[in-house]
């Protein structure tokens, strides 16, 4: 006999238990949890966005009805893991760490028999996100391999200078999305994680042995299926991300040796970690007596410089290379601005003058497809190509248009259709 799907809630009663964040609660409640999670319905659209995963995982909508409401990303687990994973991502994103957003533990689950459900834990879709698979599956180059490896690199530095042992950093657990011509990536899967107040070398190294093993056995995966571009080597790539992470890791804990006569040396050394996109909180600065150099030495750093910078001054939500190109199309106006106001009216009048005017041509029917500071960027590289092609600058405005009719159409970053 049928159950109405009031019937069952009805029959779940008392035992549904559901923790979380207190305004998601409510289109929490209303998804199928009397349904296993591989018996719900899923969009096309939002499989395509589903990584793979040793777990049941469904994207969903909160109302199948409005392609503009929340999507989350659920998963079946046992509840131990469930609990354990979602104080880590609170606890990540607290810190600002690249990662998914958690929004409840479902708990309780039972089906129209009163038979027993795995616990649920429910994340928010990471708009623009891009599994690995996706991105390889499209036409790559060696390049690409190699920012998708900084990036995973990019990750576990940052993760590890906040004390967090991943204990499973893999292509699987991460998501990536464009950030100007490279990739950030994104933790989207701490179920193994802790935090520690510090990790050892011994910890460091063990989580880099786990993303090395990790990676070169997804590539291999995805070359023995076809879908590598031929003479990829799994391996080297995997190799990669060790190699750019010991170069960060060094860059931001080991002393560097300057010339104390030099006056700029100890602002260059700055400089060259705000490139790597870290901000510097805290320096030590010694002379050596045997070797009459100066040791420069991070102290405390934290991630995202240009990211911060564009927000304080623009307001701007952006990734780190976004960010630095951002920025430094913003100096280039403003160094041929012949009347220099205050730092916050100049930056007012960039984003009223170019910025805002330029995304504002795309048409209603192409909106959402880029994320905007990305697509600034790719205008930003249009531009720097149609000028090198014709010999002369052809304009930010022209850029604009070449780029929406002929590159934007063919794009759908956010795999998701809105209205």
């Amino acid at each position: 006999m049928e159950i109405s799907r009031a019937k069952m809630r009805e029959n779940m009663g008392m035992s549904l238990r559901i923790t979380g964040l207190g305004e998601e609660i409510g289109a929490v409640i209303g998804l199928p949890w009397e349904l296993p999670l591989e018996q719900w319905p899923e969009d096309p659209a939002l499989s395509e966005k589903r990584g793979i995963s040793r777990h049941i995982v469904r994207l969903v909508r909160t109302d199948e009805a409005d392609l503009n409401s929340e999507i989350y990303a659920v998963k079946e687990t046992v509840v131990e893991f469930a609990k354990r994973e979602y104080k880590a991502l609170i606890e990540l994103k607290k810190l600002g760490a690249p990662s998914v957003e958690p929004i409840a533990v479902i708990e309780g689950r039972v089906d129209s028999n009163g038979e027993e459900l795995p616990c649920a834990i429910a994340t928010r879709f990471l708009p623009y996100s891009l599994p690995y698979r996706v991105v390889l599956s499209q036409s790559v180059s060696a390049h690409d391999i190699n920012n998708m490896a900084n990036a995973l690199a990019y990750l576990l530095v940052r993760l590890h200078l906040l004390g967090f042992w991943w204990g499973d950093c893999s292509l699987s657990n991460t998501l990536f999305r464009r950030d100007a011509e490279g990739f950030a990536a994104y933790l989207v899967d701490a179920e193994t994680g802790e935090f520690q107040n510090k990790l050892s070398d011994g910890q460091r190294e063990h989580d880099l042995e786990i993303a090395f093993f990790n990676v070169a056995a997804e590539l291999e995966d995805l070359q023995l299926s076809g879908v590598l571009y031929e003479g990829m080597d799994p391996i080297r790539a995997s190799e990669a991300v060790q190699r750019r992470y010991r170069r960060l890791w060094s860059a931001l804990k080991d002393p560097q040796k300057l010339d104390p006569n030099d006056r700029h040396a100890v602002e260059r050394a700055m400089r060259q970690l705000h490139d790597l996109g870290f901000a510097v909180e805290e320096v030590q600065v010694s002379l050596d007596n045997e070797t009459h150099m100066l040791s420069f030495q991070p102290r405390l750093v934290a991630a995202g410089y240009h990211v911060a910078k564009i927000k304080n001054l623009f307001g701007l939500d952006t990734q780190e290379l976004q960010a630095k190109r951002i920025l430094a199309s913003y100096d280039r106006w403003y160094a041929r601005q012949s009347m220099k106001l205050g730092k916050e009216v100049m930056a007012k009048q960039w984003m009223e003058e170019v910025f805002n005017p330029i995304l504002a041509m795309v048409p209603a029917e192409l909106q959402g497809r880029v994320e905007k500071a990305q697509m600034f960027h790719e205008i930003l590289e249009n531009r720097w190509y149609m000028t090198e092609k014709l010999g002369y600058d052809v304009g930010l405005e022209a850029a604009a248009k070449s780029y929406i009719n002929e590159v934007l159409p063919l794009r759908m970053d956010s795999g998701v259709e809105t209205q």
